[in-house]
């Protein structure tokens, strides 16, 4: 009796261990550059690129006024959106228990908050967007401003 034939099953190579350590290597390293193109290309400032700065109008009359008070991290009225026309005018005053910064995003304005006293920004809305106003040491998103 003719003996059975013995099956032939192929195994693939073993991968080698350094071969697996460059395809990792390799797709970290394309990781890492696409991460700092994207950065790079945003920048340091996670703002909207802004044209011009917006134009100051100091204490000049302006169509569109908000008041907030900080009081123990809280802000009054609550955080809510405000919309206005691109071109319009805004102040915006902020009275704060504690030291800080107010800052309004994409148009470049910024005021020391020194507590009890009102600081305000006023400036023409020129650039259209959703941007926050916020404090910087505490955190806090006062507004966000609509501009259509």
């Amino acid at each position: 009796m003719p003996a059975a034939a013995e099956a032939v099953t192929e195994r693939p190579a073993p991968s080698r261990p350094r071969d697996t350590w460059l395809r990792v290597a390799a797709v970290a390293l394309v990781a890492v550059a696409v991460l700092a193109a994207v950065l790079l290309a945003r920048g340091n400032d996670p703002e909207p690129a802004a044209g011009p700065p917006a134009a100051d109008i100091g204490d000049g009359p302006v169509d569109r006024t908000v008041s907030i008070t900080i009081a123990n991290r809280t802000a009054t009225p609550p955080t809510s959106r405000v919309e206005i026309a691109r071109g319009s005018t805004i102040r915006i005053t902020v009275t704060s228990d504690a030291a800080d910064e107010l800052h309004v995003h994409g148009h470049d304005r910024r005021a020391t908050l020194t507590p009890g006293v009102p600081a305000s920004v006023a400036f023409r809305a020129d650039t259209a967007g959703l941007f926050e106003v916020e404090t910087h040491l505490s955190d806090l998103v006062l507004v966000q401003l609509v501009v259509r």
